[in-house]
Formats: structure tokens, sequence, C-alpha cells
């Protein structure tokens, strides 16, 4: 349960650095440049990616084992 409140906030704060993002994209003008947000994305990006590693290795959540037998 924690590992899949852990996916959700991370998720959040990858859509919130999105809106923080978009005043800068339209009025190009802002106190911190474009690239801060994209490096705030990638990052959590990642964390996210690790966490779903993890997850996997550890045997917290498991893959589907064969997507085609229905």
């Amino acid at each position: 349960m924690l590992i899949k409140l852990l996916f959700i906030i991370l998720l959040l704060l990858m859509v919130m650095c999105l809106f923080r993002a978009l005043p800068a994209i339209i009025k190009g003008q802002s106190p911190r440049p474009l690239s801060y947000y994209l490096g705030r994305r990638l990052l959590i990006a990642v964390m996210l990616l690790g966490l779903v590693v993890i997850a996997l290795m550890t045997g917290v959540i498991q893959p589907n084992p064969s997507p085609y037998i229905l």
C-alpha cells in the first residue's frame, strides 16, 4: 500500500512540475530557466523508475506473467 502511495505522490509531483513550467513556456519570462523544471521532472521520473525496479526485485509488486493469456 505504501508503494502505491509513493507512486501516486511522485506522479502528482511530475504533473505539478509541468504546470509550474507552463507560465515559463507561455510568457517566456520566468525567475528560473525552463531547464530547471525539466531537470526536476527528469529527477522525479528517475526516482519513479527506480522505485518500480526496487519494488519488482523485492516482490512487493508482481508483473503480469503472460499478457497474451485471457
